[in-house]
Parts: structure tokens; C-alpha cells; sequence
């Protein structure tokens, strides 16, 4: 179901209200599905998620979902299907589940796709809400419940400008510079030239949070501080996309991981793709300044699911480590994938973009842009719309002398071709981080939800290498393994599902998942384009030589946890692949402490599941992917051909090489190739390196 732009809300905890354009047959058709899926409060969670699918999708996909509702639901087709002239509402359990477990694995992707919005939507809401009275029941059986964090006592460090209902029909604002977006790239850029001494104002589509006021659950999380409420995707659903949309934007939802840009990257931007000096010392101090302004720190403990990772490369012989981090002072929460209420977390709004409200910065929150004034071959400018306080939306126009698009790799590319700029490459190039997942059963309780989000990483894949012993590759690229700090209502999302009862069980075994995520840094690309009712449409699929390093990664990671001691290994997907590493026995004797391997796995059989994982299927919706990076779309370079803008920043207006004056990009869209690593510090480093741009030619 791929995402639009519409609707500034989804339901959150209490009762929420069927929307307007949801008829009664086919929200009772959609309570049907959910019931299938997992069993209870069907129409509570129905009426949820056809809010969710009526403020993000696009109307032609919610009109091609409600068509396969009606399709299943058919007495003529179930019929044909050999069940009689009955409804699917009023089949037994067992057909209902035969009947989506046909779409599950349909060789149609279209049949595909649609089970994969069905299922993802409700299992997700099925663990994610807290219910009208805040107490899921399915919480209690997989022993979760919310992090009760402290809450922060400091005042809030920006106030953005107030824009009354029916105070104007029209705002107007002038600044030096305009600064669109305010992510990890923005908030440089407009802390940078603040201090010194330009009149900036930011432009944040999203709203501003305070971090007293953060979330607390996983439902209201992801409705208030992700884009499209959680639900971005690529257009086929293929891969699950988590990215921000809250003023900081994926600085205040990321999971605190600090990766410098390594030497190996910094030298292929520079010598590749004419990136001068990004190999050098100016490159440097800027990666050495943000260290010091993000507080990079070691964790103060390794969690279970952390130390899954450490304890399995040892023996293994592998490089791994703990990580760096842009948080202090806490490793017991596990919820800065909500915002940070305690205020550890060097999220924009504490760090970037509080320095530059001390510099006088002003912040429009609510308001998108829709194009960059350009007047004969310079940006003077820019317009759009901003929320006002009763919700409604009223016309604004900024003059600026200069422009910073800094929207995010999914969003830049719409601003820019509103703006008028012609170059092809304009949203193509789009690298994802395609992330697979393997989840490692432990004999010891790991709460992947609880402690320090990312306390270590798995560096051994991440560089270029030959294919192992037994040819299984790749020979050409990496990947990197870190965990996932999920919360259950993503977990359900992402767990394989063969039935509602084998589904239930698995999530039962919950608390003792350790899970390791492979992120594979993708040669191939995607795109982003505009749908004709002006939604953001994804379009991507794994290019073959970059599914083959996501099945190493499931390979490898299999070895890893099994290595850490894992009872039992599962890789998701459509169908998941899960071998059992003790038997009964063993897995009795772990849970009392003593040895597990009295019945290990045999070793035919172990290596008969890394043959299965080495082949497995990255085909849309058939093995599970999701991306929490997405870079590339306006890549910076000196080939004016194939580059949208120039080694510093500066947008070209075609594929002449002609520059706009006046018009800059700062964020991860000017990746000229995936980073490889967590890209927040190399979007931050671009940042200043066009921060400095900016400010020489204003």
C-alpha cells in the first residue's frame, strides 16, 4: 500500500471513529481479515486501520484494496474456491486462513502485496494498541509493557512561530536563509549559519514535540513522530521504510548509533564521484566537531540482545564491538524510538537545532513546501502551506536569499521538481539499506524493547570480500550487523505468519529473541516519483547482485547466533525459514541453567538450512525487508550528467550543468552511493561542507 501525503492524523488510544469514506460492508469485511489474522477486538482494530489507510494511501491503492476485500469476500469466488456460496466473514477459521495464506505465497505480486498490507496492518495494531483503557491483553502473555521513563524538568529549547486560526489568510516571512527540513542535515545547516550570524528560518513539515510531551507506546509513536504514521513503504510493500517526520526530524527517532563516515568512503566520494576534499582534514575537524557537540559515548551497558552479537563473533574470530552513541546517562529505557522524554538523547532539538534557536533561528513547524521561487536563474524564496492552530491550512511565502533543501532523501526530490528543476536525475538513485532479518531464540530472557537501543555492532562484512568456502557470495559488496530494539506491535509486523494460533506462539517466545539485523549497502538503486494526486510513490526492487549479499548477511547471521547460543534461528520472511538448534531436551536443560547441547542440531541438517537461507527468496514479499536509511536521490558529483547537484551542494537546473544560484541541497539525498554504515555523522559532515558554501556566497 504505497503511502501518500494525505490526512494529518491517525487514530490513537480511546475509540477511534470509522472514516467517512469506509462503507459499513467493507470495514465489516476488513474486521473479518484482522479476526483471521489475530483473534480479538477485530472491529476496534478494523475501524483503526482504515483511519490509518485513509490518511496515507493513495486513492488508487486504497480503491485496489477495498476491490480485493470485496473480491475474498465474494460468494461467487468462494464458491468457485469449492467453499459454497458463503461470505468470507462466515467461513470457518481454517478456510479464512487457507484463503489469505494463498495470497501469502501467490506467484501474482499483486496478490502479494495486498496480504502483506492486510497482515502487517494487523498484527501491528493487534501489539501496538494499548486498547481504550490502556491495558492490551496480549501484552501480559508476552510479559511487555511501556517503558515509565522520567520525564525531563528543562523548559523546551525552541518555541516556533504561532500561526493562529484566522489570524491571516496569508503569511509572509523573510529570512537570509531558508533551511527546508529539519533532520540531522537541516539542523547543522541552520545551527552553522545562525552563529554565524545569518537570519535563518527553518521549514519543518512535521509537528514540533516537546520532549516532555513525547510519546510513551508504540501506537501513538509512530502516529506522531514517523512519516506517513509509520506506514511508508515501497510502492509493492516489498520493504517496510521507518523514517522521521517530526521537527529534528530522524534525529529525535533514531536509535542513538554514531557512525563516522569511514576513510574507505570518504576516498571513494572524493576520487570517484569528485567530491574534493572530503578525504582531507576539513573533513576531519567537521567529523571532530560533531563528535564533540553529539557527546559521542560508549554505552554504559551491553543488553542481551547486544551482547548476542559480541559473544557470537568471539569464537567466531569475528570484528565486532561496542558502539558509539549520541546519548548519556541512560541504557535502561529502550523507547528513543519514540523521541527521548528524559532528554538523554542528543536528538536536532536538544543539540543542532537548539544552537541555532540561541542564534536567533526562527521554526515554522507544520508547514510544507510545495516549490522554491527561482526568478531568472536564482532562488528568491519559497511557498507553501502551514497548519494552522484549528487544523486548518493557510498559504505561506518566505523570502530568502538563499535556499537549503534539506526534506530527506524521499521528499527533497518533490520540492525540487515543484521548484522547476529539470535534471533527469532528479529522484533517481535512491539506495535504501535494504535490512534483513534474522532472529536468534535465546535460553535467557533478551526484552529487545528494554535498554540501550544499539549497544554493538558486527563490522566483519562491511568492506568488499570474496565469497565463503562453499561459494555462497557475494564477491562485491557488504553488509553490517547490528540489533533491533522493536517493540511488539513491529515485531508482530515483521514475524512471519503461517496461521493465527503458530503466529501466537512465537509471539509468546517473544522476550527471548535476540534480534540481528544485516544491513546490506545496496549497489543497485530505486527511484521516487509523484503519483498524478500528488503522492510519493517508491519504486524499488533489489537489483540480483544485491539479494545475494542479503542472503550472505542471513547466512552469516545464522552463524552468529548460533554461535552465541541460540536454541533456535529464524529468518523472516513469507514463508520465514526457523530451525530448531536443541532439541527438547537440551532446550529443558538450558532453561535450568545447565548445558544446552546434549541434542544439538546435526550438522547435515545445519548445513542444509544455510544451503536454504544461501537461496532464499528476496523476491517482493517473500523475504522480509525494511529500510531506516534512505539516501541518494539528488546525489552531489562532478559529472553534471549524472549528478543533480555539485560536489558542494549547489542544485543544477539540468543536465547542462547550469546551477541556481542561490539553491543548495544538504541532506542524505546528496549521497553520490550508499554509505554503508549508519548515515546520520555523514549527512551531518555533507551538511557542514555546504553550511560553508552557503555561507560564501551569501
Amino acid at each position: 500500500m504505497n503511502p501518500g501525503t494525505r490526512g494529518p492524523s491517525a487514530p490513537r488510544a480511546g475509540e477511534p471513529v470509522a472514516p467517512p469514506d469506509w462503507p459499513p460492508r467493507d470495514l465489516a469485511r476488513l474486521a473479518a481479515v484482522c479476526e483471521t489474522f489475530v483473534p480479538g477486538a477485530a472491529i476496534r482494530r478494523a475501524t483503526m486501520a482504515a483511519a490509518l489507510l485513509s490518511a496515507v494511501a493513495d486513492r488508487a491503492d486504497l480503491r485496489a484494496l477495498r476491490r480485493v476485500l470485496r473480491a475474498i469476500d465474494s460468494r461467487a469466488a468462494n464458491t468457485l474456491l469449492g467453499d459454497g456460496p458463503v461470505r468470507f466473514r462466515d467461513l470457518p477459521a481454517e478456510r479464512r486462513e487457507a484463503l489469505l495464506l494463498g495470497w501469502a505465497t501467490s506467484r501474482f505480486p499483486q496478490r502479494r502485496t495486498a496480504f502483506q498490507t492486510l497482515k502487517r496492518l494487523a498484527c501491528f495494531l493487534a501489539y501496538a494498541d494499548p486498547g481504550a483503557d490502556g491495558g492490551n491483553p496480549l501484552w501480559g502473555r508476552i510479559g511487555y509493557r511501556p517503558n515509565d521513563e522520567p520525564v525531563t524538568s528543562e523548559p523546551p529549547a525552541i518555541r516556533p512561530l504561532e500561526v493562529a486560526a484566522g489570524a491571516v489568510e496569508r503569511l509572509a516571512l523573510d529570512a537570509d536563509v531558508a533551511v527546508v527540513g529539519s533532520g540531522a542535515a537541516g539542523g547543522v545547516v541552520a545551527a552553522r549559519l545562525a552563529a554565524a550570524g545569518r537570519h535563518v528560518l527553518v521549514i519543518e513539515a512535521g509537528q514540533y514535540v516537546p520532549e516532555a510531551e513525547m510519546p510513551v507506546g508504540e501506537l501513538d509513536g509512530f502516529d506522531r513522530l514517523y512519516l506517513d504514521h509509520g506506514l511508508t513503504s515501497t510502492a509493492d510493500l516489498g520493504i517496510a521504510i521507518l523514517a522521521g517526520a517530526t521537527l529534528g526530524g530522524g534525529t529525535v527517532v533514531n536509535w542513538t548509533t554514531c557512525f563516522s563516515p569511514p576513510d574507505w568512503l570518504r576516498s571513494e566520494w572524493a576520487t570517484g564521484h569528485g567530491l574534493e576534499g572530503f578525504d582531507g582534514p576539513e573533513t576531519a575537524a567537521d567529523v571532530a566537531a560533531l563528535r564533540s557537540e553529539l557527546g559521542f559515548a560508549p554505552p554504559p551497558g551491553i543488553p542481551p540482545k547486544d551482547r548476542a552479537i559480541l559473544e557470537g563473533a568471539a569464537p567466531l574470530g569475528w570484528e565486532a564491538a561496542p558502539l558509539l552513541r549520541d546519548a548519556e546517562g541512560c541504557g535502561d529505557c529502550g523507547s528513543c524510538g519514540f523521541g527521548c522524554r528524559r532528554g538523554a538523547k542528543r536528538s536536532g532539538p536538544r543539540a543542532h537545532l537548539a544552537k541555532a534557536a540561541r542564534h536567533g533561528a526562527r521554526f515554522l513547524v507544520g508547514a510544507r513546501v510545495e516549490r522554491v521561487v527561482v526568478e531568472q536563474g536564482r532562488a528568491v524564496g519559497l511557498v507553501g502551506r502551514v497548519e494552522r492552530a484549528d487544523g486548518s491550512r493557510v498559504p505561506f511565502v518566505v523570502h530568502a536569499r538563499q535556499v537549503v533543501v534539506a526534506a530527506g532523501a524521499l521528499r527533497t526530490p518533490g520540492v525540487l521538481w515543484g521548484s522547476g528543476i529539470a535534471h533527469p536525475a532528479v529522484g533517481s538513485n535512491l539506495r535504501l539499506h535494504p535490512v534483513a532479518v534474522v532472529a536468534g531464540r535465546m535460553p535467557w530472557p533478551v526484552e529487545m524493547w528494554r535498554g540501550t537501543l544499539q549497544a554493538a555492532s558486527c563490522t566483519q562484512f562491511v568492506r568488499p570480500g570474496p565469497a565463503d568456502a562453499q561459494g555462497r557470495g557475494p564477491a562485491h559488496g557488504g553488509f553490517l550487523v547490528e540489533s533491533a530494539p522493536a517493540h511488539p506491535g513491529l515485531i508482530a509486523l515483521a514475524f512471519p505468519w503461517s496461521g493465527a494460533a503458530d503466529h501466537a506462539v512465537r509471539m509468546a517466545r517473544v522476550r527471548s529473541y535476540a534480534p540481528l539485523i544485516g544491513i546490506v549497502r545496496d549497489a543497485g538503486s530505486g527511484r521516487v516519483r509523484l503519483t498524478r494526486s500528488g503522492a510519493v510513490r517508491i519504486e524499488y526492487r533489489l537489483a540480483a547482485d544485491d539479494a545475494r549479499t542479503a542472503r550472505r548477511a542471513l547466512v552469516e547471521m545464522a552463524r552468529l547466533a548460533r554461535a552465541a547460543g541460540a536454541l533456535e534461528v529464524l529468518a523472516l520472511g513469507t514463508p520465514g525459514a526457523a530451525l530448531p538448534l536443541v532439541g527438547p531436551q537440551g532446550e529443558s536443560a538450558a532453561s535450568n541453567g545447565t548445558s544446552a547441547r546434549e541434542a544439538t542440531v546435526s550438522p547435515r541438517a545445519w548445513d542444509a538450512y544455510l544451503q536454504r537461507l544461501a537461496s532464499f527468496d528476496f523476491a517482493p514479499n517473500r523475504g522480509f525487508l525494511f529500510s531506516a536509511h534512505q539516501m541518494g536521490t539528488a546525489r552531489a558529483g562532478s559529472d553534471p550528467r549524472r549528478s543533480v547537484c555539485d560536489p558542494w551542494g549547489r542544485v543544477r537546473a539540468d543536465a547542462s550543468g547550469r546551477i541556481v544560484r542561490g539553491l543548495y541541497v544538504a541532506d542524505t539525498s546528496l549521497f553520490p552511493s550508499a554509505s554503508g554504515v549508519n548515515p546520520m555523522v555523514t549527512a551531518m559532515t555533507l551538511a557542514g561542507r555546504v553550511a560553508r558554501t552557503v555561507a560564501a556566497e551569501g
